[in-house]
């Protein structure tokens, strides 16, 4: 999956510090990331790449970085005011954020698109909506805070599930309805305030297709940046008739397929791929009586 990095670590302990010329940039505007691509190969600029065609004061490029997280003793940094394009020349560009599922190397993906999760989140934190005030950064954790009315706010992660039904030797797949994404999924849904998340998994399946489940079991989970989600998956039985009635509001279709007839095949990037492939390939244990 995307966050799997190893050998390289991943250390999201908040440090602010000044960064260093070795450091990286990570630059947004909207859906886009700065950075440079050679076939699937990409890089962020270093600090010292900026500078050098930086307009403004050098020290400002440096005060207005904010820290985000480390890799392996690399530094990376969010830079909201620097104008990437004095960096085409030196083949920097403006790529869709969609190039960090598939782009290498790995380590350098996940640093983009979580690099994308926080700037989502600065951006929409820059006033207190509690009283209208601009927010300021608290130096000692990743927190944004209101110096008028004390409101606290912390990065934002939406609770989902990734829902695995099964009957016997099949599996419950479908495809999402009016999304980019067109290839066959498993059903998902969010978790609403004040809900058990098993109780998310029973409810989806019932707003989804219609049927009812049980023996619920766990199967692992994944951070999903590019919709600021920590995504559970969950493998569970069919209980009772296996008739599909879809909404077709969210699915354009659901059907049940034999391990063998799967239509996948095995990446490294989602949770939802994961839990296809353990299917698929006879790994999936239930626990009973649930």
């Amino acid at each position: 999956m995307i966050q799997d990095i190893s050998p390289y670590r991943y250390d999201n302990a908040y440090h602010p510090k000044r960064p260093k010329e070795e450091d990286f940039l990570l630059c947004y505007q909207g859906k886009q990331a700065l950075l440079r691509k050679q076939g699937e190969e990409i890089r962020f600029p270093a600090f010292r790449e900026a500078q050098a065609y930086w307009e403004g004061e050098t020290e400002k490029l440096y005060e207005e970085a904010v820290y985000l997280f480390a890799i392996d003793g690399m530094h990376f940094y969010l830079h909201r005011g620097f104008d990437g394009h004095c960096l085409e020349k030196e083949g920097f560009a403006w790529e869709n954020t969609w190039i960090f599922r598939s782009a290498r190397p790995k380590y350098l993906r996940f640093a983009g698109i979580t690099g994308w999760q926080l700037f989502q989140w600065y951006e929409s934190r820059r006033f207190c909506g509690r009283c209208g005030r601009p927010m300021v950064q608290d130096e000692k954790e990743r927190m944004m805070k209101c110096p008028s009315c004390g409101l606290m706010e912390f990065p934002k992660i939406c609770p989902a599930v990734i829902i695995g039904v099964t009957c016997g030797d099949k599996i419950l797949m479908s495809k999402y309805a009016g999304r980019d994404f067109t290839d066959y999924a498993l059903l998902a849904g969010f978790c609403e305030v004040g809900e058990p998340i098993e109780e998310t998994v029973r409810r989806e399946v019932m707003e989804e297709v219609g049927l009812k489940v049980k023996n619920i079991t766990y199967f692992k989970s994944q951070p999903w940046s590019f919709s600021d989600t920590l995504l559970m998956g969950f493998f569970c039985e069919l209980d009772g008739e296996g008739e599909i009635s879809i909404d077709q509001e969210e699915l354009a279709m659901a059907e049940w397929f034999r391990r063998e007839d799967m239509p996948v095949k095995e990446e490294d990037l989602s949770l939802t791929n994961a839990m296809m492939m353990a299917f698929k390939e006879g790994k999936v244990c239930l626990r009973r009586g649930r």
